[in-house]
């Protein structure tokens, strides 16, 4: 039977065997890299309590006392698969519904959510479950436990009509915003093409615009007694709390709550196709996507780990068949891959490609089916199963260091199976799993009827928006009054302070300095080469340059082609990767800590000894003109094209689109390649900022071995050129972009702020928090929370080393794209000229920032960004130590002038993408002046 697919590995729990030892020459020595996965496997374990309360609410402590947090969450057995004929999404929102207040919390949660400073707090659903969860410090946790239980045993009393109208627009928003997407309308189509009329996983998790308009509230009424009794829930309490300590807690505030109906989750058979299906959809798209698609065995099924170790093989990763077939040996397409979805009862297996530039469709389907046969045929090689099975290990030691992964684990198998060790049984799979059991599993579901999908250049249909009077085939539930139960809420106790780990710096022998931190939990060591490079470094006639180069970098290294290089990355379990950013590149790896030496050799030789072959030269510029041509059709691209050409100037290297310009990308040369590499890529522009768990010691000397010898070329680096800003508009500008048959409109309203990238900006951004930024934000709460035309607005820095911007981004529905201007327009007047930020904001904004400080660093990489941070800014070692002390000092007054002294509400350059035949007369009836541009005119 199916167990999860995610793994885990206590604390000092687990080793690797070692590859071996480091090669003393350039090439690294990979041959004996693959581990004894049996025995990995049998060192996994996950030592966690299992209760269960009289009302029958199921509860899990794992224990954790890496940091003074707690991940809390709650899976409830009960997802869109559950829902009656004509009502559609109704789980996803009544999702919305549960943040929308409880009888004794009836404000919106994140206010309360807020104010014990959680971290990662959402919920989501699927076909199959639906959860709440967030991270807490220590001390607010019998805080956070009355919060899940008020809104699992006293909710109803607190939801109105008035509510539930306002969710069902914010969750309709979200449909569109994800239509509005190129490729967004296909996943409706697939689902309903792929299962039956009546299956239970027909339809999407977030419904039908109609079914959505008809729920009422006595459907929610009824929604929540038949799913959300405890005892058709988990609760999971993962990091620094023990049974002990847990239940007693769980029991004062969970024990009281009835027991409810018990939802046993709807069958669903694996269908067949009767015959092959071909679906043929257009879209705004720079090039034709090829898909195939069968609904395969699920997490119950006996097949799904050799589904997911097939696909992985097949498509996965660059080195795979698909790929090196598709793209890098015949180069008809300039992308390929597999996946493989696993749920409750069914899964879905899928091959694509999409199609290089005039090149024939038909022949690329052709091949793509001709190489699953093939693969089918024979099966994996050894070699490919043995680095497959390395990845799904490595990988998933990665998405350990978060501690509510062990919780995720856990509950999905006792969800699924009632069996929490099932992940164990997973594990134990991969490890033993042979070359004919994929065979096997391939053929058994490979060689039935599959759907092809063509998704070609064209336009889109038109949006069929949601008719008011909508009603749902079922009859809706009569709404029933609740009294309200009156419950004391608990105080919020001590938590203490951050800790952030100690910080060394030293040097190479070459000069390169090193910023080195230690974790411990886990094997891994993560390290970041840093350049003064990046995108601003651009010559004006090559822009793309930089980060079509450190693209390259990992693609062939030293004597490995990029194919070589790729496989000798898998057999290690090491990530490597390399990019550019406005004014730095990087290259960056995580590796296995016992397979260090081999890993770091590889990573030499991306940095001083890229390749640059011509064939990966000319395959590089053909995805990323795929990749311009495409975001011309994206609203955020077409944005990322126009706006910084107006806020920066069109010659600042600021404006350069993170594509680059197709002209340019077209032109560049092997020759550019390595004089931008020879130039900026070199040490003395260099910085080493490492994570791990191995001594300072150990790190320095392998990073010495590795660089310590790498010379400064005799050639004078680079120089990087930036004119003079220009002033910011002395009357907002508003622009319109035409993107015909949007459902929605981007609205992004951006200005330079006249500071100095250095200085601090923590006030300004907790004044930000109250208008800008988060949930509770006064733009967000207004179009989304009061209004209902947007799935979610902000306001946020744009920071670089020589220039910092401020950008509001709105997506909202195209009926009121002139109204939100207005609304956004009003907030900013309000905030900036008559109520700045309230005693409640204040209060809230600083209880938030202290009380989330604890859980922002639990993972390496979060500690490797916080130092590159530091060290960008200039900032001391224990910078995030300080902040505590910094945020309660604040004041309102303070906190105003931060604001209002940098933001001009007259500054702002807005931009709207969207449907012009909708939105020119909003915007004419609303006396807002406006101008039609494109990319050319702005450029003009």
């Amino acid at each position: 039977m199916r167990r999860s697919f995610y793994l885990f590995l206590p604390v000092f729990a687990f080793a690797l065997v070692p590859a071996g030892p480091a090669s003393a020459s350039t090439s690294p020595s990979v041959a004996a890299a693959d581990p004894d996965l049996q025995d990995l496997a049998d060192q996994v374990k996950l030592p966690h309590e299992l209760f269960t309360l009289d009302n029958g609410l199921t509860v899990i402590v794992y224990e954790n006392r890496k940091a003074p947090v707690v991940a809390v969450s709650v899976w409830y057995n009960v997802g869109s698969k559950d829902e009656p004929n004509g009502k559609t999404g109704f789980a996803h929102l009544f999702e919305h519904l549960m943040f929308n207040g409880s009888e004794n919390l009836p404000e919106d949660y994140f206010v309360y959510l807020s104010q014990i400073g959680a971290t990662e707090t959402n919920g989501t659903t699927s076909f199959d479950r639906t959860n709440y969860y967030q991270t807490v410090p220590r001390g607010a946790l019998e805080r956070a436990l009355f919060m899940e239980s008020d809104r699992m045993g006293y909710l109803l009393g607190a939801v109105t009509q008035e509510k539930l109208d306002n969710q069902r627009g914010v969750v309709q928003n979200e449909k569109r915003q994800s239509e509005n997407q190129p490729g967004g309308l296909v996943y409706e189509e697939l689902l309903e093409t792929l299962f039956p009329e009546g299956h239970p996983y027909h339809h999407t998790t977030i419904g039908s615009m109609a079914d959505l308009q008809s729920a009422s509230l006595g459907d929610v009424q009824k929604w929540f007694e038949d799913n959300y009794g405890p005892n058709n829930a988990i609760l999971v309490l993962a990091g620094d709390i023990d049974a002990a300590e847990a239940q007693p807690l769980v029991e004062k505030y969970f024990g009281a709550i009835e027991r409810g109906p018990q939802n046993v989750p709807a069958e669903a058979v694996v269908p067949t196709l009767p015959a092959p299906q071909r679906l043929v959809m257009q879209d705004k798209l720079a090039s034709t996507k090829v898909s195939k698609i069968w609904a395969v065995s699920g997490f119950m099924g006996d097949d799904s780990e050799m589904l997911s170790l097939a696909s992985d093989i097949l498509g996965g990763a660059i080195s795979s068949r698909l790929y090196g077939t598709l793209v890098r040996d015949e180069q008809i397409a300039v992308a390929a891959s597999a996946s493989y979805q696993s749920f409750h009862r069914v899964g879905m297996f899928s091959i694509g490609a999409t199609v290089k530039s005039e090149e024939d469709v038909d022949k690329v389907e052709r091949r793509l089916g001709e190489v699953l046969a093939q693969f089918i045929e024979e099966g994996p090689t050894q070699d490919e199963l043995a680095r497959a099975k390395t990845r799904i290990f490595s990988n998933t030691i990665r998405g350990l260091e978060n501690i509510s992964t062990a919780g995720n684990i856990l509950a999905e198998n006792q969800l699924y199976e009632q069996d929490t060790a099932g992940f164990q049984e997973s594990l134990d799979i991969y490890a033993a799993m042979t070359a004919d059991q994929v065979k096997a599993s391939l053929a058994r579901w490979l060689e039935r009827p599959a759907l092809t999908l063509i998704l070609e250049p064209g336009e889109r249909p038109a949006y069929q928006e949601v008719d008011a009077s909508a009603s749902a085939d079922t009859v809706s539930a009569a709404a029933e009054p609740y009294a309200k139960t009156e419950r004391t809420i608990p105080a919020i106790g001590e938590t203490p302070p951050l800790d952030f780990p100690d910080v060394v710096h030293t040097a190479l022998s070459n000069g390169i300095e090193l910023h080195y931190a230690q974790r411990s939990d886990v094997p891994l060591t993560r390290i970041s080469i840093r350049f003064d490079a990046g995108r601003s470094a651009d010559p004006s006639d090559k822009q793309g340059l930089s980060s079509l180069t450190l693209g390259l970098m990992t693609d062939g290294a030293g004597p490995y082609d990029a194919q070589a290089f790729a496989e000798a990355q898998e057999k290690l379990g090491t990530t490597i990767g390399a990019g550019s950013g406005r004014d730095d590149s990087s290259v960056s790896m995580t590796a296995l800590s016992p397979r260090l030496p081999q890993s770091l050799d590889l990573m030499g030789l991306v940095v001083r000894s890229p390749r640059f072959d011509e064939s990966e030269i000319e395959l590089a510029k053909e995805q990323r003109l795929s990749m311009i041509e495409q975001s011309e059709s994206d609203p955020s691209g077409l944005i990322g094209k126009i706006l910084p050409k107006l806020i920066y100037g069109p010659d600042h290297p600021y404006a350069e689109d993170i594509y680059g310009d197709a002209e340019d990308v077209g032109g560049i040369t092997a020759a550019d390649l390595r004089k931008y590499h020879r130039d900026w890529i070199r040490p003395d522009r260099a910085e080493i900022f490492v994570v791990s768990d191995l001594p300072v010691e150990q790190i320095k000397a392998e990073l010495e071995r590795e660089f310590g010898s790498w010379p400064v070329p005799e050639t004078a680096p680079g120089v990087k050129v930036y004119p003079p800003l220009p002033p910011r508009p002395d009357t907002p500008r508003i622009l319109l972009v035409d993107r015909p048959n949007s459902p929605q409109s981007r609205i992004v309203a951006a200005q330079l702020l006249p500071v100095d990238p250095l200085e601090s900006m923590v006030d300004f951004n907790a004044a930000n928090e109250a208008l800008g930024k988060g949930i509770l934000s006064r733009f967000n709460t207004d179009l989304r929370e009061t209004k209902g035309w947007s799935y979610g607005v902000s306001g946020s820095i744009n920071w670089a080393k020589e220039a910092v911007s401020y950008m509001i981004s709105a997506p909202v529905q195209a009926d009121r794209t002139a109204d939100s201007v207005l609304a956004l327009q009003a907030q900013l007047d309000e905030f900036m000229h008559r109520s700045g930020v309230t005693q409640e904001e204040l209060d809230r904004i600083v209880t938030t920032n202290i009380g989330q400080l604890p859980g922002q660093f639990q993972t390496g990489g979060a500690v490797l960004s916080a130092m590159i941070g530091n060290d960008m800014l200039d900032r001391p070692d224990n910078y995030f130590e300080t902040l505590a002390d910094k945020y309660r000092g604040e004041t309102r007054e303070q906190l105003d002038e931060a604001f209002r002294s940098v933001i001009d509400p007259d500054g702002f350059i807005w931009m709207i993408v969207g449907d012009a035949v909708q939105v020119r007369p909003q915007l004419e009836a609303a006396g807002l002046e406006y101008e039609e541009v494109s990319e050319a005119t702005v450029i003009e």
